[in-house]
């Protein structure tokens, strides 16, 4: 789990360097909407109970709140309160949901500027030509969603078909139970269609056959590897257009 070991360095680094200049500051103690939890119940209904600046206790259902409240939130922590939001600022605030644009927006500046020469950058990127667009990383929130949809659907097959050695009527049986991986990736992405799933996030690879994707994956006899996962998506880099494969680009560069 690289994303969640990731998650957990930047809690124990960065963000807690933010917590302790914020704490420092005390821009904590100026919030005037901080609601310092007290409680949160389990359950199939869990409930955050909190009390605000005013002494005032309050409480609701965690799946019904906002994010506009949940960012009024705060933990008492070790030095004092500190937000219970993940993401924060410098200053150690929450970060408000639409900032990340910017910060994919300026790690994508970041990219043109070490992989493209003068000349490339100064062309927009509307009216880049198709090699020069490629050979610099593009992303933006919603591709990370394309991104997860793509991993978890060929990953979920692959666990299916070949590490658990399921046969057809295995899955048949696994799938009644537990849904097949369409069904999967569309609850993961919290769709209420698999369609939707289908025909919008996984949109590039629609043409191909999940057995074609995979036929390349498959053991031999002696039980190796003829393709790894990353070979895999190496490949479909290679052979659908709308994917990227960020390392691929990284080794081309100069």
């Amino acid at each position: 789990m690289d994303a969640v070991g990731q998650v957990e360095a930047y809690v124990q680094s960065e963000r807690a360097w933010s917590v302790r200049r914020a704490q420092a500051a005390g821009r904590y103690d100026r919030l005037t909407t901080m609601r310092l939890v007290t409680s949160v119940t389990r359950g199939i209904k869990p409930k955050v109970e909190w009390v605000d600046v005013n002494g005032v206790v309050g409480g609701q259902e965690l799946s019904l709140l906002g994010w506009r409240e949940r960012r009024r939130l705060s933990l008492e922590g070790p030095d004092g309160p500190e937000p219970t939001w993940l993401w924060l600022t410098e200053q150690g605030l929450p970060m408000e949901p639409d900032r990340w644009n910017g910060v994919f927006r300026n790690a994508n500046l970041r990219c043109e500027d070490v992989l493209l020469n003068e000349e490339e950058r100064k062309v927009d990127r509307r009216f880049r030509l198709a090699n020069v667009r490629g050979k610099s990383p593009y992303a933006t929130p919603h591709a990370a969603r394309h991104s997860v949809a793509l991993y978890m659907l060929i990953l979920l097959n692959e666990l299916f078909e070949a590490r658990y050695g399921l046969t057809k009527a295995d899955l048949r049986d696994f799938a009644m139970l537990f849904g097949d991986p369409w069904w999967l990736v569309k609850t993961l992405l919290g769709h209420s269609d698999v369609e939707t799933t289908k025909r919008h996030y996984l949109a590039p690879v629609s043409h191909l056959q999940l057995e074609s994707i995979l036929a390349a994956a498959e053991t031999t006899a002696e039980g190796q590897d003829v393709e790894s996962l990353d070979d895999v998506f190496a490949r479909l880099t290679r052979e659908t257009q709308g994917i990227q494969d960020i390392d691929s680009l990284l080794e081309a560069a100069p």
